[in-house]
């Protein structure tokens, strides 16, 4: 099957002169066109070009088709490039949730005239036999290579014919954990050249994992003059009368005095000490405020909370007008959840590029609470999930899949041999003298 396809090569292509094109097709047509899915970056067009490739295949077997395969070699960017919700995820998300992708054979790097990178065959298909039917496969072709007798540029390694053959067959058999003895090192070892997964094995949530935000207040000289390096309090004393020279004075004045107003009314709270409850400082600042006549609109109370607060952990929760915990975003963080095994293919594609699926969300909610009490709230109690900015990614992670851990040599082998180095520096050194 394999040779009676023609296969394309792609590199990073740069699509900036079809940008004003294909953006238009994208919003006017969406999946009516070929752009549908997503974009990628505008220096990387690889899956723009594949989107293209599909929008050209002939109707499948169940629309009375005969369908078709498509065989493109891509660098690695496609298989991983771009976060969860972005173009090139949903692009793969796409053709994996409609169940097209066959098969990724990494190849060896070095086949190449003008680049030596690792390259991979991404088989595309709508006409999957029953068996294939639901699941992808990837097969480790890095090692099926012969050095050729005389490099061209980049090129200096080629498949013989019978690579060629067993790679075929690899892909023919359709075995988890097929396994081929290959030269790692100059030496055979066996290893694992076939993993079959199924489609939803590639998805996962992007969960955000929130923290409530903490903080002590505290009326101290150092931090009321950290007021001047926030710009709603620094433009008091800025006039927006440019072209009166005296009132322009005029209302400088008055800006300044009324931020020597504001200095005052907080260093009545300084012999309060610190507040560890938003809230209670909140209060005071309001009542000192007004026992001294002295106005606070909103922005200037949230420049002095920006001034005068700390995070500190033993701090109460800061909560919203709702009672709501506020959440502290630097202590934001993300958690990739898998799909979990039931996940119904292919889902739902009715999303923005920045938009979270709700319905596959809702459907997932019990999957993400379980995964968030087992491996989140045990290390962080007031942690909570931040719905909204759930995302659906999509990514092959193939090398992950192949890889083999080999433990580090025995701490004396390495000893000795920065011994055995060091003497023959020594030794070196002591001739040069």
């Amino acid at each position: 099957m394999l040779r009676k396809l023609r296969f394309l090569m792609t590199d990073d292509m740069e699509w900036k002169d079809q940008q004003k094109v294909v953006e238009k097709e994208a919003e006017e047509l969406g999946f009516s066109g070929r752009f549908g899915a997503g974009l990628p970056a505008i220096n990387d067009g690889s899956l723009l070009f594949l989107q293209h490739m599909i929008s050209k295949m002939k109707d499948p077997p169940e629309r009375k088709g005969e369908g078709s395969k498509i065989a493109i070699i891509f660098n690695g960017s496609p298989l991983f490039s771009g976060d969860a919700g972005s173009g090139p995820s949903n692009i793969r998300r796409w053709i994996i949730e409609n169940d097209w992708l066959d098969a990724i054979v990494a190849m060896p790097d070095q086949l190449f005239y003008n680049t030596g990178i690792f390259t991979y065959v991404w088989l595309v298909t709508n006409r999957k036999p029953k068996e294939r039917r639901g699941k992808v496969q990837l097969i480790d072709g890095t090692r099926f290579y012969q050095k050729m007798k005389k490099s061209l540029n980049n090129k200096r390694n080629e498949l013989s014919e019978p690579q060629i053959t067993r790679l075929t067959e690899i892909y023919g058999n359709f075995k988890n954990g097929e396994r081929e003895t290959v030269r790692i090192d100059g030496k055979p070892e066996k290893r694992v050249v076939s993993r079959i997964f199924e489609n939803r094995e590639f998805g996962f949530l992007k969960v955000t994992v929130e923290r409530p935000l903490r903080l002590n207040f505290e009326a101290t000289k150092e931090r009321i003059g950290r007021l001047d390096d926030q710009s709603v309090f620094a433009g008091l004393a800025i006039s927006k009368k440019r072209k009166d020279a005296k009132a322009m004075k005029a209302e400088e004045e008055e800006g300044r005095a009324q931020q020597d107003a504001i200095r005052a009314v907080l260093n009545t709270l300084s012999k309060n000490g610190r507040y560890l409850d938003r809230e209670r400082f909140a209060t005071d600042l309001n009542l000192a405020a007004k026992r001294a006549d002295v106005k606070l609109p909103t922005p200037i109370k949230k420049a002095i909370f920006a001034a005068l607060g700390e995070r500190d952990p033993k701090a109460e929760i800061c909560r919203n007008a709702d009672g709501d915990p506020e959440p502290d975003s630097e202590l934001r963080d993300t958690e990739n959840i898998p799909l979990p095994r039931g996940t119904a293919l292919p889902l739902p594609m009715g999303f923005g590029p920045d938009q979270p699926n709700d319905e596959l969300v809702e459907v997932m909610r019990p999957a993400i609470d379980a995964y968030i009490a087992a491996e989140v709230l045990p290390h962080v109690t007031d942690a909570w999930v931040d719905y909204t900015k759930t995302k659906v990614g999509y990514e092959i992670p193939i090398t992950r899949h192949f890889y083999v851990y080999k433990p580090p040599r025995p701490l004396a082998d390495i000893e000795t041999d920065i011994t055995t180095l060091e003497g023959e520096i020594a030794g070196l050194l002591k001739g040069l003298v």
